[in-house]
């Protein structure tokens, strides 16, 4: 069986693991690919950076670090330092110096002419992750944030500020030239079974589906499509998605998400959708609406847990005709 997941970010690396360590105690011979948000990739000091990838990258090998939640284990921060003492980043974003090295290797790759596919392919042969990560897209689609101080780069929103200035809204850079990359279209096209992790509903899937031609790729496929909600009992797991959704105008609810990505039998993108048992009762509305709706325990303490929400999300799926 061939599984593809869209998403980024921890959320999304968290869920992967635990859909790996399934497919390890199963035996299976299951494949997995991961139709990866692009969105956040920036330009810093002439770097290109692309943390919502390397969030996935570090965690299948094995060498994130998982105290911070961000970027390599047994980091350090030398050349962070020097490049602040020069002022070429921004003294509240920090690059340490094991993460520096991935994006020299793919700014050097990107320069040279290699595509974003490319470039993930490369990174991704140096250990062995149990997963094929693939670029939404190999156009640069940066997400912007507009607010009332005029419009900056999610990152210096989300990093800098921490997401406290009122958003108005988000948009991706370049968006309307953007095209489903190889790999995520043989992903999403070939796939036994779609999974959307419980990652960022505005900022790490927004950016993905708003690449033309992925909606018309999920509305063709002949495999169901389950979501994970981030949200459980009207908060976010992790981050400051809250505040994207408000922004869109969406409550922070596990009901109002689904709704927001509605129904594929109505022009959406979800089969089916599963909450945590703290959210029951948005089982039934949303059945009504045509998703099919399961509340099963869905936060991810270990690979116990995770494996079982990813074996929950694969039982819905199975259970779900198309």
């Amino acid at each position: 069986m061939r599984i593809t997941v869209i998403g980024g970010g921890v959320g999304c690396a968290r869920f992967v693991l635990g859909l790996r360590e399934h497919v390890r105690r199963t035996g299976s011979d299951d494949t997995i690919d991961v139709v990866v948000n692009t969105g956040d990739d920036w330009w810093l000091s002439g770097l290109r950076i692309a943390p919502d990838h390397d969030s996935l990258l570090y965690a299948l090998a094995g060498v994130n670090d998982t105290e911070r939640g961000w970027g390599r284990a047994g980091e350090s921060e030398r050349v962070a330092a020097e490049l602040a003492a020069w002022g070429t980043v921004p003294d509240w974003f920090t690059l340490g110096d094991l993460d520096l090295g991935t994006h020299i290797a793919r700014t050097a790759w990107l320069r040279a002419g290699a595509s974003v596919s490319e470039v993930y392919a490369r990174l991704g042969s140096r250990w062995p992750l149990g997963a094929t990560l693939h670029p939404a897209t190999d156009a640069e689609i940066d997400t912007h944030v507009d607010t009332d101080d005029g419009s900056m780069h999610f990152q210096e929103w989300w990093v800098r500020h921490r997401s406290a200035l009122p958003a108005r809204g988000f948009t991706q850079r370049g968006i309307e030239l953007a095209a489903p990359s190889a790999g995520a279209r043989d992903a999403i096209a070939n796939a036994d079974v779609v999974l959307f992790a419980p990652s960022n509903p505005v900022v790490s899937i927004g950016p993905v589906l708003a690449v033309p031609g992925i909606r018309d790729l999920l509305s063709d496929s002949r495999a169901p499509i389950v979501g994970v909600s981030g949200i459980i009992d009207g908060s976010v797991v992790r981050g400051m998605a809250d505040a994207c959704l408000t922004a869109i105008g969406v409550e922070t609810s596990a009901r109002a998400v689904a709704e927001h990505y509605g129904a594929r039998a109505s022009g959406g993108i979800l089969d089916g959708w599963l909450v945590d048992e703290t959210d029951v009762a948005a089982a039934d509305p949303l059945r009504a609406l045509g998703i099919t709706t399961r509340a099963v325990p869905l936060w991810m303490r270990d690979a116990d847990s995770s494996a079982q929400l990813a074996r929950d999300a694969l039982a819905l799926a199975s259970g779900i005709a198309r």
